[in-house]
């Protein structure tokens, strides 16, 4: 083949394959570009580059300026004390309602108040709720107990069960753990009854280090509140270790209507012949086994001497729970005066074998709460009252009456009342600060009449009628009562009521009105009264001289 021939063929060749490259780098190209920028030429190269620029943001908009969403105000949660004050105006409302016979409204507005409190936002302090729960709690259920429904009969008083006839049956294991620890507390502890760590006391301790168990030493702390300065102080006066307040919590908790299955009584456990002995007396009105101070100081007089009979404060202890014979018997029969020794040989009563172990228990756990998973306790609040000598018998619900108060109030500052009436010659406990006030209404009831009687503060629209109505009492007794009311009773006036007692339906005797104001108050009304007239209502009739003179013409409550 020539050369000029091969040339044309190598053309032929060439041709074609430069026209495929151009195809395929067009297509490259076209398939490129929406992943790819084009390379801006020099003309603009600079307009391209400022686009691609981010936009310039202002610095206030950061700096200066607060979004819309940031700038609105936070939500407020409500205070403690304003649910509180939410709480107590349901809770007032619904003992206005009460004290004007609506129970059903008067029990709405009462739910309401524990709802209030119960459904506060979490960020409220709830420590205090709780507390404040527990404190509104207990006002409403005196309530019911005098007449919405949930309380027992008034007739009959209620009891207790005592929560040492089962914890003195039971067995509970030793921690070996224990030992040395509780043996570093009791080194550590002043204490003025003996303080022992052997198998027995730590099976205690190891109980309630429980959780049950730490429930139960909290529930009679707690409780403690009530009386601990009292006992402090009898047991003080008596000349026993203090320490033995622990005794009363083995054996009812502090629970003064506390009864064993062995028919002990009170917060000290007595039997009926021993604490005749101690002169706790019983009639069918009252039982003085249940009155915390009295049974306190008989307590505390048998231990004295059941120390000095024994010489060992073990053995006094084991005494209070079996009886001195049965310890008499026990050493007798062994040689052996001492506690630990006859425990051992199993000559006392299991119970009585730990009784003594479960009060030191108590004792060296009460003593190192911090070392057994207890912070803080909240004592309830101490029960303060005044005493006034009744000279007849009186219905607690007259009491009530005048004293600003509820009849299950009355019932427990006074335990040992068996009835819902005061028997001639019993020392009645009132709220503290009103016994001038009942003293000074009491005197306005003849004495043959104080077991039925009632006095009743009026409300704004009340009339004569629907008093009468509500105490089933004739209009004309009512008037005669009152000097015959030449006057129309005003609001805040205090009037005698005639009623019938009727033992059937005591609960419901109180379901009279309570007065709403402060005690001082009522007694102020009363002697500004007196004082402004020179006379009592007894100067408005003639006809009154062989009437009590109670009715008392009072200032309206908004001028109060």
């Amino acid at each position: 083949m020539t050369q000029s021939h091969r040339l044309s063929v190598l053309v032929f060749i060439l041709i074609p394959l430069a026209i495929l490259t151009s195809c395929a780098q067009s297509k490259v190209d076209q398939f490129g570009m929406p992943f790819v920028p084009a390379t801006p030429n020099s003309m603009n190269a600079k307009a391209a580059a400022a686009s691609l620029e981010p936009p310039q943001i202002p610095p206030k908009l950061l700096l200066k300026e607060t979004p819309a969403t940031l700038g609105e105000p936070a939500i407020q949660m409500p205070s403690y004390s304003a649910v509180v004050r939410r709480a107590d105006t349901h809770f007032q409302e619904g003992k206005r309602l009460y004290q004007a016979g609506d129970r059903e409204g008067a029990r709405r507005e009462f739910d309401r108040a524990i709802d209030i409190l119960l459904e506060a936002p979490e960020a409220t302090d709830r420590t205090l709720l709780e507390k404040k729960v527990d404190e509104l709690v207990r006002s409403i259920y005196r309530y019911d107990v005098d007449g919405l429904g949930a309380g027992v009969s008034q007739e009959e008083a209620p009891f207790e069960k005592s929560p040492l006839d089962a914890l003195l049956e039971m067995t509970f294991p030793v921690d070996p753990k224990l030992k040395d620890k509780v043996s570093e507390e009791v080194r550590a502890t002043v204490s003025q009854l003996p303080l022992e760590v052997n198998d027995a006391v730590l099976s205690y301790i190891n109980y309630f280090s429980s959780e049950r168990g730490r429930r139960i030493v909290i529930a009679g702390l707690k409780r403690s509140g009530r009386y601990r300065n009292m006992i402090s102080r009898i047991l003080d006066e008596e000349g026993v270790p203090q320490e033995l307040i622990h005794l009363a919590q083995a054996e009812s908790g502090f629970m003064p209507r506390a009864v064993s299955r062995k028919a002990a009584t009170g917060m000290w456990q007595f039997v009926s012949w021993r604490a005749r002995e101690y002169g706790l007396a019983q009639t069918p009105y009252s039982d003085e086994r249940l009155d915390p101070e009295k049974a306190t100081r008989a307590a505390a007089r048998h231990l004295r001497d059941l120390h000095a009979q024994f010489g060992d404060w073990y053995l006094a202890l084991a005494a209070y729970n079996c009886g001195p014979g049965c310890v008499e018997r026990a050493v007798a029969r062994t040689g052996y005066a001492d506690f630990w020794e006859l425990r051992a040989r199993r000559v006392l009563p299991k119970e009585t074998r730990n009784y003594v172990p479960a009060i030191l228990a108590l004792t060296i756990i009460s003593k190192n709460l911090r070392d057994y998973g207890i912070d803080e306790i909240e004592y309830d609040a101490s029960i303060d009252y005044d005493t006034i000598d009744i000279t007849a018998p009186t219905n607690l619900a007259l009491v009530a009456d005048v004293a600003d108060s509820s009849v299950a109030e009355l019932r427990e500052l006074n335990p040992a009342l068996l009835k819902p009436i005061a028997p001639a010659g019993y020392a009645l406990h009132v709220p503290k600060g009103t016994a001038p006030t009942v003293m000074a209404a009491l005197e306005d009831i003849p004495p043959t009449q104080r077991i039925s009687w009632r006095m009743h503060r009026v409300e704004s629209g009340e009339t004569l009628e629907a008093i009468a109505k509500r105490y089933n009492t004739p209009l004309s007794a009512i008037e005669s009562a009152n000097g015959n009311l030449l006057e129309a009773p005003e609001e805040g006036d205090m009037l005698i009521i005639p009623a019938a007692y009727k033992p059937s339906i005591v609960s419901s005797s109180n379901e009279g009105k309570r007065t709403t104001t402060k005690t001082t108050t009522k007694k102020t009304v009363k002697s500004t009264k007196r004082a402004a007239t020179g006379k009592t209502a007894a100067s408005k009739s003639a006809s009154r001289k062989t009437k009590p003179t109670a009715y008392r013409k009072g200032s309206s409550l908004a001028s109060r």
